[in-house]
């Protein structure tokens, strides 16, 4: 994760501040890119702890094709959210959103109920009556060499609809001639201290599961920038980050699975991070 490192650094170093939409501003640099051999180890950033269940519980989330927070939180905690109520205890990434963003579209907000609207996970299993990942199974499949094996969440159509425009627009999947499945991902906008080692991790953990279900092994993970900045109210916490030395990555221990409706079986136990001995945890305020 050195590259990361560095990038940060660089943006630390060469970018440009902006005021932004939260209100906080950011210091950023536009079209860069990183890329994770995940043969090479588990691409979880060491100099910080990553937040690993969170990272496992969103990604089923959206294979499931929810837009629903508490839905989440059921996973996330692995109860019913007739028990989850509390949200100083069993919040999520998304209960801003929905709090905040979904409220003023006018959503159901409830303490057992918190929609956002189409975004990911519904655009991932039905963009028009589309299950984009059943069709991009299907196709590598039968057609693993093909040029249009995309994964997009940008509706045009649906984008006002969402609480959250997606950030990590679509992604695209090569299988190379040694039976390897690799995936691009292009990220529109990219908090680079709190987002993207998530969004790293998560789509470092979609290739693993959708390379188990087509009997392939895995590639790389190319990750592609637009905007990619740091909050202002992050910087410090980003020379901390930097100042610190990466560890070894971990390996990625996950059942084999053969489809992608087998997923409603597993648990946020089912995929651990063996031998993750990441630095602290440091923490920052989402902007949002």
């Amino acid at each position: 994760m050195q590259n990361y490192l560095e990038l940060l650094k660089e943006i630390l170093d060469s970018g440009e501040e902006k005021s932004d939409r939260t209100g906080v501003g950011t210091i950023g640099l536009f079209g860069k890119q990183l890329r994770f051999n995940l043969q090479d180890g588990f691409p979880a950033v060491t100099t910080k702890k990553l937040a690993w269940k969170g990272v496992v519980s969103e990604l089923l989330w959206f294979l499931e094709g929810s837009d629903d927070e508490r839905r989440l939180a059921e996973i996330r905690f692995n109860d019913s959210r007739e028990n989850l109520t509390d949200q100083g205890k069993f919040s999520t990434i998304w209960t801003d959103n929905a709090n905040n963003q979904g409220v003023s579209l006018g959503y159901a907000n409830s303490e057992t109920e918190k929609r956002l609207g189409p975004i990911y996970g519904v655009q991932w299993r039905n963009w028009g009556g589309k299950d984009q990942i059943k069709e991009l199974i299907k196709n590598l499949k039968h057609n693993p060499h093909s040029r249009r094996h995309i994964l997009t969440a940008w509706n045009v159509g649906e984008i006002d609809q969402m609480a959250l425009p997606p950030c990590h627009v679509m992604s695209q999947f090569y299988v190379s001639n040694k039976s390897e499945l690799s995936c691009h991902m292009y990220q529109r906008s990219a908090d680079m201290f709190l987002g993207v080692p998530f969004n790293i991790a998560s789509y470092a953990l979609l290739t693993h599961i959708l390379a188990s279900i087509l009997e392939l092994e895995v590639g790389d993970f190319v990750h592609s920038f637009g905007d990619c900045h740091i909050y202002m109210n992050c910087v410090e916490q980003v020379n901390e980050q930097i100042s610190r030395e990466p560890k070894k990555l971990p390996k990625l221990k996950m059942p084999n699975i053969k489809s992608i409706d087998e997923l409603n079986s597993l648990s946020l136990d089912d995929f651990v991070l063996d031998g993750y001995n990441p630095h602290p945890a440091i923490t920052a305020e989402m902007a949002v």
